[in-house]
C-alpha cells in the first residue's frame, strides 16, 4: 500500500515472498514502520508462490544447522499463531516410504537424522501396518518411516496475514518496485526504484531469487543463486480420498524428491521435480516431465490412473553452493542478508524473523516487544472448513468449480492490500483453481478486476 511518496524509513525489506512479510511482521510488531520493496505485482509473486504447502517437522533437516534449528522455532511459532490469525492446520502426518527391501536400512537413517534433530516421534511400520494407513498404496512398499507431526496448510492465506498485520501496526509496502541500485547516502543506504528512491538506516535482504544481485548491489557479493525448478501435477478433489497421509520419497541430497501429498484445498498435489536452471523467471513446464510426475505417481497410488490432472505447475527453489540458510548480519554497513532459503521458507518464515530480530538486536539495538494489537480479516480458503458460499449474503458463485462468491471477489479486491492481478486474485480467493482453470469465469474475473483498477480501489 502506498501512502504518498515517503522516503524515509528505519527498515527497508526487499522481497515479498513468504519470509519477507514475515520479516515486516516482526519490525511493525516492534513498532519500526518498516517498507517492503517487492520487485512483482503483488506478494508471492517470485518463488514463495509455488510450494507444497507443507509445515515441516523438520526430520531431514542437516543436523546443526541453522536450517534446522529454524524450521523447528518457525513451526512451533505456525502453531501457535494459525488459531489466532484463523490459519486452516491440518495434521495429515508423513510417511518416508522405502519402495524395495534394498531401501529398508536407509529408513534407520531417517530415524538417527530425526532423533539428532530432538523429533523422536517417528516410528517404523512394516508392509501390514503401512498398507492398513494406507490401503491405496502400491503393493510393492515394503515399509516406513512415519512422521506423525507434519501439517499442510495454505501457503497463499499465511503471508496474506503476516502482511496485512504489519501495515495494520505501521508498515508499508510497495508493490511492482524493482530495486535498481543501492548506494550509500552517509550513514544511510538510498535504494533508487522504479517507483523513485527512497532511504533507509537499515536494509534486509528477502529477495529470494534475485539475493545475490542484490547483494552485489552494495559492491560486496558473498554468494550465487542457483535456481532450481519444480513442477508439480495437481489432480482432481476426487484424488483427495486416496491418500491420508503425505508420501516422501527416502532423501536425497539436494531436495527432498517427488512427494505426493494432500492439499487444504481438497486436491492432491505431486512434485516437485528438481532442475537446475538458468533463467530466474522461467517457470515453464515440460510435457515429458510432467509425464514422468504422473507415472510417479500412479506407481506409488496406482488409483491415481482414473484420475484427472487439473492443473501443472512450476515454481523456483533459491538455492546457493552453500548447504544452509544463509542469514547474516553487518553491523559496520547496517545490512541483514536473509537468502538461501529453500522449500522449508514457509515453515521456517517466522523462526527466520525472530532469528533476525535477534541479530537485530545484538548489532543494532533493542526493539520493543512484539505485542499484536490488530488481527486482520482473512480469507477462509481450506475445504474442510465452512465457505463462504454455504452462508448467506455473499452473493452468486462466480467461480463454480472452486464455489468462490462474488462478495470475496469483492473482498480480495479492495483492502490495505488488494489483489491487481489475476494471479493474485486466485491466491486470495481459490478462482481459476478448478477444473476448467478459468475457461468459464476468466473473463468475468478480468471485467471484476479492470472495474477495480479502474476505480482506484486495487490501484495501491
Amino acid at each position: 500500500m502506498d501512502r504518498g511518496r515517503r522516503q524515509g524509513f528505519a527498515i527497508a525489506v526487499v522481497g515479498g515472498g513468504v519470509v519477507g512479510c514475515a520479516l515486516l511482521r516482526e519490525f511493525a510488531l516492534a513498532g519500526c514502520e518498516p517498507l517492503l520493496l517487492e520487485r512483482g505485482g503483488d506478494i508471492l509473486s517470485g518463488a514463495s508462490k509455488a510450494n507444497s504447502a507443507i509445515l515441516h517437522t523438520g526430520y531431514d533437516a542437516e543436523p546443526g544447522t541453522l536450517e534446522a534449528e529454524l524450521v523447528r522455532r518457525g513451526r512451533q511459532r505456525y502453531l501457535e499463531l494459525a488459531p489466532r490469525f484463523g490459519l486452516p492446520v491440518e495434521k495429515t502426518g508423513g510417511l518416508v516410504v522405502a519402495w524395495q527391501d534394498g531401501e529398508r536400512p536407509r529408513l534407520d537413517t531417517v530415524l538417527a537424522t530425526a532423533q539428532r534433530n530432538g523429533i523422536r516421534e517417528l516410528e517404523l511400520l512394516d508392509r501390514d501396518a503401512l498398507l492398513a494407513c494406507e490401503p491405496q498404496l502400491a503393493g510393492t512398499a515394503v515399509a516406513a518411516a512415519r512422521v506423525p507431526g507434519e501439517y499442510v496448510v495454505d501457503p497463499w492465506t499465511t503471508p496474506l496475514a503476516y502482511a496485512l498485520q504489519a501495515i495494520q501496526h505501521g508498515a508499508e509496502v510497495r508493490r511492482g518496485t524493482e530495486v535498481l541500485e543501492i548506494v550509500r547516502n552517509g550513514s544511510r543506504w538510498r535504494l533508487v526504484t522504479t517507483r523513485g528512491p527512497v532511504e533507509a538506516e537499515i536494509v534486509v535482504n528477502a529477495a529470494g531469487l534475485f539475493a545475490d544481485r542484490i547483494e552485489a548491489m552494495t559492491g560486496r557479493p558473498g554468494f550465487r543463486i542457483l535456481p532450481r525448478k519444480g513442477q508439480f501435477l495437481v489432480y482432481d478433489k476426487p484424488a483427495r480420498r486416496l491418500l491420508n497421509a503425505i508420501l516422501y520419497p527416502l532423501p536425497r541430497p539436494r531436495s527432498k524428491g517427488v512427494l505426493l501429498t494432500p492439499t487444504v484445498f481438497g486436491n492432491l498435489l505431486v512434485g516437485p521435480t528438481s532442475e537446475p536452471v538458468e533463467d530466474r523467471a522461467d517457470t515453464s513446464t515440460d510435457a515429458a516431465v510432467l509425464r514422468g510426475l504422473r507415472e510417479i505417481a500412479a506407481t506409488r497410488l496406482p488409483a491415481l490412473r482414473r484420475q484427472r490432472v487439473v492443473a501443472a505447475y512450476a515454481g523456483l527453489r533459491p538455492a546457493t553452493e552453500r548447504g544452509d540458510y544463509v542469514i547474516a548480519a553487518d553491523p559496520s554497513r547496517r545490512w541483514i542478508t536473509v537468502a538461501g532459503i529453500r522449500s522449508t521458507g514457509l515453515t521456517a518464515a517466522l523462526g527466520i524473523a525472530e532469528h533476525v530480530r535477534e541479530l537485530f538486536e545484538r548489532h543494532f539495538g533493542a526493539l520493543a516487544p512484539a505485542r499484536p494489537r490488530h488481527w486482520p480479516e482473512l480469507p477462509h480458503l481450506a475445504e474442510r472448513e465452512p465457505r463462504p458460499y454455504t452462508l448467506g449474503g455473499n452473493g452468486e458463485i462466480v467461480c463454480f468449480c472452486e464455489l468462490v462468491t462474488r462478495r470475496e471477489v469483492e473482498a480480495a479486491l479492495s483492502g490495505p492490500l488488494p489483489a491487481r492481478d489475476l494471479g493474485a486474485l486466485k491466491r486470495r480467493t481459490r478462482c481459476t483453481m478448478g477444473r476448467c482453470q478459468g475457461f468459464y469465469c476468466g473473463w468475468r474475473l478480468a471485467r471484476f478486476l479492470d472495474t477495480a483498477l479502474a476505480d482506484g480501489r486495487a490501484a495501491s
